[in-house]
């Protein structure tokens, strides 16, 4: 009998035949480093990782990326029977939970961004993140990284897996290989493009070899790599074409090296932003493609799929936010989605730092050994006071576990800060957390209390056996002369439109709240987040003509509002240093584009009719501003929680009631959520 087709996503849910074996659905866990590969005891926690997304429901699923040898710098190598034999756990485990379920190990070859002395590319060519100029390879030298590669995927393969994908993309070595910039040799393997690429075809062609028929080869193309002077939508076609020919399965593609000036993954992104560029690519040639980034709900996989623009549908972080998002989308519990934001702050900003990956809105990502939310053997009556994120993360967990939890507010709406910071342009993914959050709370039948004050005494006379304060912060207010003028407004006053601010305008601190301000005063029409048009235009991308790198020779359009804007912080480090890692030089470069003077080493004097009066660097002067918006830190909102000491009640402190230093979703979330699954 032939399966029916699912109602609401007949396409996601199609098995799709590969010739030799065949996928469950069209839904892949993309790859993503995940940094528990060398710590100890990697092996097993990366096994119950992989293993709890298996019975999410996802068709295939790629690993973080893996090195074939010392040089490739990715700290973890698979070159050994050894290597394979720690990598069975995570194969193992999956195919535990369901044979049918494919996962592929991704092999990745940093090139000239390996951290390692050893780092090698077909030239001595630096990139610009890197310190570094990677070793010029000789003949013996390629010869030995192809072979690498080879034994890599036989080693592979005797680890269990189901196949490769090998990175072509990103800046990584084979990319560098493809790129006049990058590869200026002269001998078989440089030159024209027909020797460019006979690196990565001869890596394909000998790992198939290798492997036989029946493993999947996966190459992952830089269908659009967002440089100046990058690959030509001919090249990509004819590399993807030469691909298929030497034995790929599938196509994978990807958008942008590393060092490229145009963001690709962040929150700022529309969502399946790049998929028609797969969709052109997918049309000249016979296996199938997998398209990704910023798909990060089943509604634009549906979409995406139907449209003919991809065969698989990557999403990555989106599985590290919710590892059941395929169930869910399969049950029709699209509502109980944990939706990715595309915030970066614990999974890329933490992979590119060194640090273990985790997900802001999922703490349990990663660490799925370490943190569990087991039912309670001793419920208890616990209050929470304060709906924000860290409120709504204790509240929803420690009901989850079976606790009895009343939650309180004295807002009309839960959310806490998050409310402000999903009107923030390049930001409306915020909509989703608050979105789950609310569906949770009527899942584990949280008692809501919205709209209401409570005092330590309604709290004792409760009966709660714990009381959970998160209350927030308050803005601080600095120690400065006419800090009381009508010229100064709240940046929370700002947000929510309840001030008119001026032409010209200075934004006292420029911490992620100064730039968030900042983009919202700048702005004007539709958010680039919200439309792929509009995105192409700011970032100065030529999706229709597809030029060398999709960008080259495209000049970035912005409407600059009519205000002059001048950010400033105290520190004498570059303005915006402590935003994060991968999404930092994003929120810079909006603001640059748009005119706003960024100063740092700002001292501040007074504030009167004529304006601002601050020093730079010793010299003194008057900024004539109409408006000073301050976004001056905040302090923490304990008064409740100081109230509470010594009632004989079991009290917590979290959120930003308990650290305030920068608003901080992600210490928050995960703090509430350790305490919720201990209480």
């Amino acid at each position: 009998m032939t399966a029916q087709p699912h109602s609401k996503y007949p396409h996601l849910f199609t098995p799709l035949d590969l010739g030799f074996t065949q996928l469950k659905n069209r839904a892949l866990m993309g790859s993503m480093h995940t940094g528990l590969e060398e710590v100890e005891g990697g092996f097993e926690r990366l096994a119950a990782y992989f293993a709890e997304r298996a019975r999410g429901g996802v068709g295939m699923m790629i690993t973080g990326g893996i090195s074939p040898n010392e040089e490739g710098g990715m700290g973890s190598e698979m070159s050994t029977p050894k290597h394979a034999q720690e990598h069975r756990q995570v194969t193992e485990a999956v195919h535990g939970v369901d044979p049918n379920i494919k996962i592929c190990m991704q092999i990745l070859h940093a090139g000239p961004l390996a951290h390692t002395p050893k780092l090698v590319g077909p030239s001595a060519v630096r990139s610009r993140l890197s310190k570094l100029v990677p070793n010029a390879l000789d003949e013996a030298g390629v010869q030995k990284q192809i072979n690498d590669h080879v034994q890599c995927a036989k080693m592979a393969k005797l680890a269990g897996y189901d196949g490769v994908e090998i990175i072509g993309s990103a800046g990584y070595l084979l990319s560098t290989f493809l790129v006049e910039k990058t590869n200026q040799r002269e001998d078989q393997w440089g030159g024209n493009y027909e020797n460019r690429m006979r690196f990565p075809l001869e890596i394909m062609r000998r790992c198939r070899a290798e492997v036989g028929p029946n493993f999947i080869l996966i190459f992952r193309i830089a269908a659009m790599d967002m440089l100046q002077g990058g690959m030509s939508w001919d090249e990509v076609v004819l590399l993807a074409k030469e691909m298929e020919k030497a034995g790929a399965t599938i196509i994978s593609t990807h958008f942008t090296w590393h060092e490229s000036a145009v963001p690709t993954i962040a929150t700022m992104v529309p969502r399946a932003a790049f998929s028609g560029v797969t969709g052109r690519l997918r049309k000249e040639l016979n296996i199938p493609c997998i398209t990704s980034n910023r798909i990060n709900m089943p509604d634009v996989a549906e979409t995406v799929l139907a449209s003919g623009e991809a065969d698989i549908v990557s999403m990555a972080r989106p599985m590290l936010a919710d590892a059941e998002l395929v169930k869910k989308a399969f049950e029709g519990r699209e509502d109980e989605i944990n939706t990715c934001i595309a915030c970066n702050q614990a999974c890329l900003d933490h992979s590119f730092e060194g640090k273990e990956v985790s997900c802001l809105v999922n703490p349990r990502a990663c660490h799925e050994t370490v943190l569990n939310y087991e039912p309670s053997q001793a419920p208890k009556k616990i209050a929470v006071v304060g709906a924000g994120p860290a409120g709504l993360a204790y509240a929803t967990v420690a009901a989850e576990r079976g606790h009895s939890v009343s939650l309180f507010d004295v807002g009309i709406e839960i959310g806490g800060q998050f409310n402000l910071a999903k009107q923030v342009p390049g930001k409306e993914e915020f909509y989703e957390t608050l979105r789950y959050y609310a569906r949770m709370l009527e899942v584990n039948q949280v008692n809501l209390h919205l709209n209401t004050r409570v005092s330590a005494n309604d709290l004792q006379q409760g009966g709660y056996d714990h009381v959970v304060v998160a209350t927030g912060i308050t803005p601080r207010v600095p120690d400065i002369e006419g800090i009381d003028h009508s010229k100064v407004v709240s940046y929370i006053d700002v947000i929510r439109g309840n001030v008119e601010v001026g032409k010209i305008v200075a934004v006292m601190g420029a911490g992620g709240i100064g730039f968030d301000v900042t983009e919202l005063i700048m702005h004007s029409g539709v958010s680039a987040a919200m439309d792929k048009e509009v995105f192409a235009r700011e970032w100065g991308v030529d999706f229709k003509n597809h030029p060398r790198g999709g960008v080259t020779g495209v000049v970035p359009h912005i409407v600059v509002a009519e205000r002059q804007v001048y950010l400033l912080q105290r520190k004498s480090t570059p303005v915006g240093r402590g935003l994060g890692k991968t999404t930092g030089w994003t929120h810079r470069m909006s603001l640059a584009k748009r005119g706003v003077q960024m100063i740092n080493g700002v001292e501040y004097h007074r504030i009167d009719d004529q304006g601002l009066h601050i020093s730079i660097d010793g010299q003194p002067q008057v900024l004539e501003v109409d408006t000073v918006i301050v976004c001056a830190g905040q302090t923490p909102a304990r008064g409740l929680f100081d109230e509470l000491a010594g009632s004989g009640i079991a009290t917590s402190l979290i959120g930003g009631a308990f650290e305030a230093a920068e608003l901080d979703a992600k210490a928050a979330i995960k703090q509430a959520s350790y305490l919720a699954a201990a209480v």
